[in-house]
């Protein structure tokens, strides 16, 4: 019987279906791309039926496989949703000879699943549907010119009911006992097999034995024979050729303009007590050279003096003053009254001071006026001339935006960070920038990769260097740092001066002058009152509380937690008690992270929740206090974090909860509070004492007891509470 061809016309895309479409179609299903032109072609349907368990695969991923069908058939097919005996209908529509290539190509994509087969169906015309009736443990009979050879899987054939063994296109049946007798000959022929893959492998085994010992015996040798060869290296001349090399490679580069400095006659004329007494008045401020120790120091023994205003410094650049008017700052602080004249005289600087007393601005403005006084124009330059790299994201982003608030000659600067779009920022690049501001993770990336050259940065600046090394970024920042010139002009920040700050300063700088003000030794921000608590563990949580209901309509505060799941836990607490807060920690994602700083920026939130990615790179006015939840796990830290408060001139407070298992701390931090004539709990320094009677105690027992533990109580700290 004829039925009505599925297309009286070609079909076109998302068009509504006819009275002869809507039954196959449903709405916003696309259409096949049948023949477009031939208006009298009739299509036919054919149905075969699949095992259910095999739809998925027909149907691939996202429909993939059976659009891939229709489209090399030039049909349309068309899976049933209901399936009756584990089986499912296929409807196969097109023309007879796109039926038949739809066929193979669906069986061919079934074949090597170790499931049940495509079962033998007959195929229909016209529409027409017949099923075909089986008895039970009966197999089908399969049309010979429907099933191509290789097209029945073995899922079909189950072992010990039907042979697989087509050899004149039909299936023998055998019996049990000859299934039992050849399982037995296939068991001697897999014993006899094994038998003899040991003995070859015995024989192998030996003979690479022999080999070994002959290769070990002629590699020893070898080895011995470099030896000698590398003891007899002129190592001296090796580095001699090294350094020529690199000589010769920069030799050819323009030189580097570093002197842009015109010094006010009125500091130049200061006499050397009142220098003394400025740099006195001005928190201490002390400088002095750190000499090479095979450099020349002649030229070097010359330290400008401090300067007194920002005229004094900037007279020549009337650009970079209007806009240091604009950000309404009345004077220089102390690092920017001495850093300046050095920058400016275009040498190298270590500047050490607290937190938030103007750092960045102390190298951000002279490396503008860097930029603009290169011989080299800025339109010829391979890449950036200015190169800051900072420890975390947020102190990177946090100098992007206090660059994009001097705007002069067009500079422009980009921030690349890891957790940022790397193809935002890949092309920022290469579209070309003066400043780039990086952390060493993702610099090394853009260097390694060639997207970004550095082999123009002549104004390198380092900052919160400490941070940075003990982050364990050291061999990321000397990769990343080959290829910038070695006679670049070098600046070094840091919060404090440990030795491998000592170190790295070595590696990277020529004779710096080194400024710090305050002293070298730890300290805290004096403008912050440090309020400290020792309690149990389990009253942590009451307190803060008690704290966050105390807390006045104005008031700031950062929270800072040891783990970021314990920052989740507590964000997830004060919502469900209403109360707004935001969180900051390291397994954010980057836009959540500036999203919470930008609430407590703007006030939408007051209380933020964070890990000590938070500690440094966060310039935000008007924190009001910051409670230290759990103590971080080095003294360093305690300061970063206190220094987020009482900034710009403000005063601030710092509440910390300290446990018995924070006892090492105690000696550090009552000499961080007793520099900065804060209150020392008594029983701060009762904690102090039992420590260090306990290190003591721990160490006569190793002198003595070798690897005994405890001792007669059971030892450990618990015991001397």
């Amino acid at each position: 019987m004829n039925v009505q061809p599925y297309c009286s016309r070609p079909a076109r895309y998302n068009e509504r279906p006819n009275n002869y479409q809507h039954n196959t179609f449903r709405r916003g299903e696309r259409y096949p791309n049948f023949p477009r032109n031939n208006y009298n072609v009739r299509y036919d349907q054919s149905v075969i039926q699949i095992g259910t368990e095999k739809v998925g695969r027909l149907i691939g991923r996202s429909g993939s496989n059976i659009r891939d069908l229709q489209d090399r058939t030039n049909t349309k097919i068309h899976v049933e949703r209901s399936s009756t005996n584990d089986t499912t209908a296929v409807t196969i529509i097109g023309t007879k000879e796109a039926q038949q290539q739809a066929i193979c190509l669906i069986e061919e994509s079934l074949r090597d699943m170790n499931v049940r087969t495509i079962q033998p169906v007959r195929i229909l015309e016209n529409g027409q549907r017949e099923n075909e009736q089986r008895e039970h443990g009966q197999r089908e009979y399969v049309q010979r010119g429907y099933v191509q050879r290789g097209y029945v899987q073995r899922g079909y054939v189950q072992r010990g009911y039907v042979q697989r063994e087509y050899v004149q296109r039909k299936y023998v049946q055998r019996d049990y006992g000859q299934r039992d007798y050849e399982q037995k000959e296939n068991e001697q022929k897999e014993n006899e097999q094994k038998e003899n893959e040991q003995k070859e492998n015995e024989q192998k085994e030996n003979g690479q034995r022999e080999n070994e010992q002959k290769e070990n015996e002629q590699g020893e040798n070898k080895q011995e024979k470099e030896d000698e060869r590398f003891l007899d290296l002129d190592w001296q001349q090796i580095s001699r050729d090294h350094d020529e090399y690199h000589r010769q490679k920069w030799a050819k580069c323009t030189p580097i303009v570093k002197h842009f400095y015109k010094e006010d006659p009125i500091i130049a004329n200061l006499t050397s007590e009142q220098v003394d007494a400025f740099r006195k008045a001005n928190n201490n401020i002390e400088v002095h050279i750190v000499l090479d120790d095979e450099e020349d120091t002649s030229e070097v023994l010359s330290i400008p003096n401090p300067i007194e205003t920002f005229e004094q410094a900037f007279q020549d650049y009337p650009e970079i003053l209007e806009e240091i008017r604009k950000q309404k700052f009345a004077q220089p602080s102390p690092i920017q009254c001495q850093a300046w004249p050095i920058l400016l005289s275009g040498k190298d600087l270590i500047g050490i001071a607290q937190t938030g007393t103007g750092k960045t601005l102390a190298f951000l403005l002279p490396a503008l006026i860097h930029i603009e006084g290169q011989i080299t124009p800025r339109s010829e330059r391979k890449g950036p001339t200015v190169l800051v790299l900072a420890p975390t994201r947020e102190l990177a982003l946090q100098i992007e935006k206090e660059v994009n608030k001097y705007s002069y000659h067009g500079i422009k600067a980009v921030c690349i960070y890891g957790g940022g779009c790397r193809k935002k920022q890949v092309t920022v690049v290469t579209e070309g920038v003066e400043i780039v501001i990086a952390t060493p993770g993702r610099l090394n990336d853009l260097v390694r990769t060639e997207v970004l050259n550095v082999s123009s940065v002549s104004y390198l600046v380092l900052d919160e260097a400490d941070r940075m090394l003990d982050m364990g970024f050291e061999p990321q920042i000397r990769k990343a740092l080959i290829d910038v010139r070695p006679d670049r002009q070098t600046v070094m920040t840091s919060a404090t001066w440990p030795m491998s700050v000592r170190r790295l300063a070595k590696s990277y700088m020529k004779n710096p002058i080194q400024v710090y003000v305050g002293s070298l030794d730890l300290v805290a921000v004096h403008t912050v009152l440090q309020k400290i608590y020792i309690i149990d563990e389990n009253d942590k949580t009451d307190m803060m509380h008690q704290f966050l209901r105390d807390m006045a309509p104005n008031d700031k505060v950062i929270i800072f937690f040891a783990k970021k799941a314990k920052v989740d836990d507590v964000a997830s607490d004060l919502a469900l008690m209403s109360v707004n807060c935001s969180s900051i920690h390291g397994g954010r994602e980057q836009a959540d992270r500036e999203q919470a700083l930008e609430e407590l920026k703007t006030g939408e939130a007051r209380i933020l929740l964070a890990t000590d990615v938070a500690s440094r790179g966060i310039d935000i006015e008007d924190i009001t206090h910051v409670l230290n939840f759990d103590f971080p796990r080095d003294i360093e830290e305690y300061v970063h974090r206190v220094g987020r408060t009482g900034r710009a001139g403000r005063t601030g407070e710092s509440i910390t909860y300290m446990t018995r298992s924070d006892w090492s701390h105690a000696r550090e931090l009552i000499n961080i509070l007793e520099e900065a004539n804060q209150e020392v709990p008594e029983e701060l320094y009762h904690m102090a004492d039992r420590y260090e009677a306990w290190k003591e105690k721990r160490a006569t027992e190793r002198r003595s007891g070798g690897n005994r533990r405890g001792g007669g109580g059971g030892g450990g700290w618990r015991r001397w509470f």
